[in-house]
């Protein structure tokens, strides 16, 4: 049988096909290795699956199959959306359909002894792997991220620190939150305190960058903490608080903080308050 798609030394030989699945076994210099399928799933959209082996682990055999395989979806079958689901911890196949183009979207949950997939797809609109535009798409969907979180040093006339009281967990905390994708951590830290106390603040500096570990089922992040400087005690007066997430605002001493705050808001204020803290440190796991 004639090759049907090459790559140099690589073929895929059409082994099957009907309107739900189309396959193929993967020759490497006339030798079958392996095999290569895409099942039809609904109107554009496939599946893409496959086998190389032990003896298809080198030369890059999965990547460049699975290349020939998308192309020829797209270019031949009128298809516009390839995708897989690999488990989580099988780094070399995840690997492999990143480099043959497809970008990382999300984990699939998986339930019992079903595991976690990680999902990648492409698209027929998507620029070409090899592409400049491609190339960085792939790396922007693949590369890890960091979760920031601002928070704002805020005291009062007697040298107390604004705390919040949270809906959403025990303690109380410095005012701030999570940072948007795409947003600047200082403007992030006004657009927080306007959502949740209604109030403008003006960021003075960065006191220093805290690194949090992972703690009680949450990831690890990093917390901008900014000065925010010295204001009227009385203007807790006027805040207009976001209910579905501060319940109420205290101007707290050392004594308040250390009896109310959370464990990582402790530790810091506490190095902040002996002067000597780091443009960046890294906080001690919470107990």
């Amino acid at each position: 049988m004639k090759s049907f798609l090459t790559d140099d030394n690589l073929s895929l030989i059409p082994i099957t096909g009907s309107d739900g699945f189309t396959g193929f076994g993967i020759e490497l210099s006339g030798a079958h290795i392996g095999t290569v399928d895409l099942r039809h799933n609904g109107p554009g959209l496939a599946s893409l699956q496959w086998n190389v082996g032990t003896e298809g682990s080198s030369h890059g055999v999965a990547v460049r199959a699975l290349r020939l395989a998308v192309d020829h979806a797209f270019a031949e079958l009128g298809l516009t959306r390839i995708e897989v689901r690999i488990d989580v911890t099988d780094t070399v196949d995840i690997r492999n359909a990143s480099i043959a183009g497809l970008r990382r979207e999300g984990i699939i949950r998986g339930f019992g002894d079903d595991p976690d997939r990680v999902l990648l797809a492409r698209l027929a609109s998507d620029p070409h792997p090899f592409s400049r535009e491609g190339f960085i798409a792939i790396l922007n969907a693949g590369l890890p991220t960091k979760r920031v979180i601002s928070q704002g040093l805020l005291r009062d006339e007697l040298g107390r620190v604004l705390l919040c009281q949270l809906t959403y967990k025990q303690e109380w905390d410095l005012p701030g939150g999570v940072i948007e994708v795409g947003e600047a951590p200082a403007s992030g830290l006004i657009r927080e305190l306007q959502e949740e106390l209604g109030i403008t603040v003006e960021v003075k500096g960065l006191i220093t960058v805290n690194w949090l570990p992972a703690w009680r089922e949450w990831d690890d992040a990093c917390i901008f903490l900014f000065d925010l400087g010295t204001v009227d005690s009385s203007i807790v007066e006027g805040m207009t608080l976001q209910p579905t997430e501060i319940k109420a605002v205290e101007w707290c001493d050392e004594e308040a903080i250390n009896k109310n705050a959370t464990s990582a808001a402790i530790e810091l204020l506490t190095a902040v308050g002996s002067g000597g803290v780091t443009p960046y440190r890294e906080a001690p796991l919470a107990p």
